[in-house]
């Protein structure tokens, strides 16, 4: 790879210091110098998928959605199991992926902060759509790293040295990836 990759980071919580937003905000904060992170901030935007509106009328959240990811070299998800699924907000910004073709071949990966044993059901389902849309999901680069929300520091970033030996291999394996890195 050379130059900077962008990476697009996606929170499936809308929670106020939510750990997987914690987990994103410090993969940014200690990202290699090849990757250029970008924290999305829109999914408590977007509005509900209506596929009457995918096309001429796509509203503004959802076109910047599909705007930022479109000019992301990949896209790193931590997401929180709801009621052992992917949370509605998330899927909804999924949805609003589908007819866009912005997820085609785009390295995707995924790291679940839950406690051990939990998680599972939010990171098939992730799998399940990243797959229907054609993303070209890193498995090397996806892991379980469980944060305790105690582990949170007044910065919303995660600390501990476990964590980020960890997160320098998702790192790693995600822009090491062959393909559009």
């Amino acid at each position: 790879m050379s130059g900077q990759a962008r990476i697009l980071l996606v929170s499936g919580s809308t929670r106020s210091r939510s750990t997987n937003t914690a987990a994103l905000a410090t993969a940014a904060a200690i990202a290699p110098s090849q990757a250029s992170p970008v924290l999305y901030d829109g999914l408590a935007d977007l509005p509900a998928f209506n596929p009457d509106l995918d096309g001429d009328l796509l509203p503004a959240a959802a076109a910047r959605l599909r705007r930022e990811i479109a000019e992301s070299d990949a896209v790193l998800f931590c997401t929180p199991e709801y009621a052992g699924t992917l949370p509605g907000s998330l899927k909804n910004l999924l949805d609003w992926t589908v007819g866009g073709g912005e997820f085609d071949h785009k390295p995707a990966a995924w790291i679940n902060v839950a406690a051990p044993g939990r998680g599972k059901g939010a990171e098939d389902s992730l799998m399940a759509v990243l797959g229907y849309v054609g993303a070209d999901v890193v498995e090397a680069a996806c892991r379980r790293i469980p944060v305790d929300r105690e582990a949170i520091g007044p910065d919303g970033t995660v600390i501990g040295l476990e964590f980020a030996v960890e997160i320098a291999e998702v790192w790693d394996a995600l822009l090491s990836h062959p393909g559009k890195l």
